[in-house]
């Protein structure tokens, strides 16, 4: 999940100011965390609280009620609802905030489940629930194997036969083009994994594409962390970008869950 709290981080200075240059300054002082990263982090807490996932998005949510970019239109209605309840929503947010499950469990039917928990209080159409279950089918996956990158034209076929998507995506058809559905996002990042050559590639291209960068970061960089790892040094250079409350958590998760690849200090 670090991987989408890093997609999150580096791509929302080009959220609402997209960009097509492939070679973007990585991190900056532009940069901040989002919604993607708030919601991340509240999965993860629910986890190791083991509480509801959305009592736990909530209160995340409402202790950053004002993040870079705000909350979307109708997720902020859920937020800021002292009693919310489900919207029928196929937002990509279904997919952006999953990845936890993914290295919490150990069973494939168990992390499918959890995925559609996560999605179900705000996101409980069935298409924002199978964007969060692909998306978490892909990062379980590639843990799975012990050399991923060898392994990519399976996971991504798994994850094609589970979705029905059609990821034989022409560039031209997706560049500049800002889709805030799952159906539209989570095939556009299953599209990237397929050509990425390593994490840093896989989010640059996710970025550059001109979209909803934040986000389309955010769900790649969560599979393309599982496939390829993440570099110590990059590990490193986004913790400035996060409060203390925050970090504890990624801290616990790892602690619990070795496997989540996080260092921090």
């Amino acid at each position: 999940m670090l991987g989408a709290i890093i997609g999150d981080i580096v791509g929302s200075r080009w959220e609402f100011n997209p960009t097509n240059d492939y070679n973007f300054e990585w991190f900056s002082n532009e940069c901040s965390f989002t919604d993607d990263t708030i919601c991340t982090v509240a999965v993860a807490d629910a986890l190791l609280k083991g509480r509801d996932y959305g009592g736990s998005i909530h209160e995340w949510c409402r202790r950053y009620p004002h993040p870079m970019g705000g909350y979307g239109g109708r997720f902020a209605e859920w937020v800021f609802n002292d009693n919310p309840k489900p919207y029928n929503s196929f937002g990509n947010g279904a997919a952006m905030r999953v990845s936890p499950v993914a290295y919490w469990f150990d069973d494939l039917n168990e992390v499918l489940d959890a995925a559609a928990a996560t999605a179900m209080p705000s996101h409980n159409h069935d298409e924002g629930i199978k964007g969060a279950q692909t998306v978490a089918l892909a990062i379980f996956k590639a843990i799975s194997y012990r050399e991923a990158p060898m392994h990519i034209d399976e996971i991504l076929r798994e994850c094609v036969e589970f979705s029905n998507y059609d990821i034989n995506i022409p560039k031209s058809a997706v560049l500049n083009k800002f889709d805030e559905t799952c159906q539209g996002t989570v095939p556009v990042a299953l599209k990237i994994i397929s050509i990425a050559t390593c994490f840093e590639d896989a989010v640059r291209l996710a970025v550059s594409l001109g979209a909803d960068a934040d986000t389309l970061g955010a769900i790649t960089g969560s599979i393309a962390e599982a496939i390829w790892g993440i570099p110590l040094k990059m590990k490193r250079e986004f913790e400035p970008f996060l409060p203390e409350d925050m970090r504890q958590v990624l801290r616990e998760f790892h602690s619990k869950r070795p496997c989540s690849q996080f260092i921090l200090q």
